[in-house]
């Protein structure tokens, strides 16, 4: 049997006590300052060296080098027919700084496109080379025999890449390695044949080709550089090579970038506004916090002085199965010496860890600026979210050494400039409008160098996205 409802008792009657709504109007809200979803760790502004650029321009000397070609080739797509762009061809060792278009364009136009399915061999050791083999899409392993007998890798070329440029000079000689297709790839042939067609017909083209393998053949060390005669463990009175140290000619010269904006505050907001947080105080920290995650952007990605599109092509590998994998990481580690830092898009380094427990292998731990960080061999992984993920889940891993001293990668910025907030970062007052608003120039001035090509290595086709179990 149910129970009969109770009555409301406190209905109708009188208030006791003074109630929340009225006792706020007394009290005072304790605040934050105003919070920003934008924010990131910042590791690579925190870990370059900063040198100081007086006059806005910073030229980095280096030793005459015999560049050999060591860029990418470009491609474009219609529909399912792929056609390399003419003056990408200029990439190919002995086609390099050859800017005849209308050349250039009828070695492209003889390019015959090919399919490769995985494990199909592009190339045969031993074979005599008679084709450039350029890589539109896919990644191609070179294979040779080690020391008993066994297969070995010898690298792994990916989309740009490309094979045989010794195809268009006289004496072309025989394929050194294997190239076999690790995917499906899409790769554009040049026969020899087409080759010595078109060039029969240009005496510029033959000049040009016979003068870059001339180039080639001058004395040089392991990295291109122009070689320094020296003479030891000899006796008696020999006679003693001379020698002196040749320079580039045209050394790259980078000029500071800038990023910026304008602030406006009313007035009256700055004037009556400021208890117990400063109106135009804080407006600027949230600007300056935008401005610097910009700056950390451009440093990654722009396509001038940003370090994914400044790696040296002889400094870039490719990941041997796609997920980051220990192998690729010790690949990457050495290829240069005393590499001070990895940076990696957070999705990278998880995608590295799954790797690592796989095989039953766990992060090492480094201590950066008082914070525990994950590392390998001893060297930190930091996170880097400015660093992209294309739609297809991959991305790359950076490798730097850093410092000026250690001919590595550095920041570049200059301090002590007119109103100056920050260093290399300044806030102008640039007057009051009709309408009383206060309009402030926010402004930081930045590059980044890399003084040798071995400063910085790119792990490239990294994906990021694990694989259903």
């Amino acid at each position: 049997m149910s129970q009969p409802e109770q009555p409301d008792r406190s209905a109708g009657r009188a208030q006791l006590s003074l109630g929340i709504a009225a006792a706020r109007n007394l009290s005072t809200t304790t605040k934050t300052v105003p919070q920003m979803q934008g924010l990131s760790s910042r590791w690579l502004l925190r870990m370059l060296p900063w040198v100081e650029v007086k006059g806005g321009t910073y030229r980095v000397n280096r030793r005459l080098a015999y560049e050999v070609g060591d860029g990418r080739v470009t491609f474009v797509q219609e529909g399912a027919a792929v056609k390399v762009v003419p003056a990408e061809l200029g990439e190919l060792p002995l086609l390099r700084g050859f800017d005849d278009e209308a050349v250039l364009r009828a070695l492209a136009e003889r390019c015959e496109q090919r399919e490769y399915e995985p494990g199909a061999e592009i190339a045969g050791q031993g074979r005599t080379v008679d084709h450039v083999y350029l890589i539109a899409h896919g990644k191609v392993e070179k294979l040779a025999p080690g020391q008993y007998g066994e297969e070995t890798r010898r690298g792994v070329l990916s989309d740009g890449g490309f094979l045989g440029g010794q195809t268009v000079s006289d004496e072309p000689g025989t394929w050194e390695f294997t190239a076999r297709a690790m995917t499906a790839c899409t790769v554009l042939a040049l026969p020899r044949a087409a080759y010595e067609e078109v060039a029969g017909r240009n005496e510029g083209l033959r000049v040009h080709v016979r003068q870059r393998q001339a180039d080639t053949a001058r004395p040089r060390n392991k990295k291109g550089e122009a070689a320094i005669a020296l003479a030891s463990g000899h006796s008696g009175e020999p006679v003693l090579p001379g020698t002196f140290v040749d320079y580039e000619l045209r050394p790259r010269e980078y000029e500071l970038s800038v990023a910026q904006t304008v602030l406006r505050v009313h007035s009256r907001v700055a004037d009556l506004y400021n208890e117990p947080m400063d109106q135009v105080e804080q407006q600027l920290r949230l600007t300056i916090e935008a401005l610097r995650e910009r700056q950390e952007s451009e440093l990654v990605n722009n396509p001038e002085f940003g370090l994914l599109h400044n790696a040296d092509y002889s400094q870039r590998l490719s990941t041997h199965s796609g997920p980051p994998t220990p192998d690729d990481m010790d690949e990457l580690l050495s290829m240069r010496r005393g590499t001070k830092a990895f940076f990696a898009h957070p999705r990278a380094i998880s995608a590295f860890g799954r790797e690592c427990n796989k095989r039953g292998l766990a992060f090492d731990t480094a201590e950066v600026g008082g914070h525990p960080v994950p590392a390998w061999r001893g060297v930190p992984i930091l996170p880097c979210g400015k660093i992209p993920v294309s739609e297809q889940g991959t991305s790359a891993i950076l490798a730097m050494r850093l410092g000026e001293g250690e001919q590595g990668v550095v920041g570049l910025r200059q301090t002590g400039i007119p109103d100056e907030y920050e260093p290399g970062l300044n806030v102008r007052f640039m007057g009051i409008n009709e309408q009383a608003i206060i309009s402030y120039l926010v402004s930081t001035y930045y590059s980044a160098a890399v003084l040798v090509p071995d400063a910085l290595g790119v792990l490239e086709n990294v994906e990021v996205f694990g694989t259903p179990s």
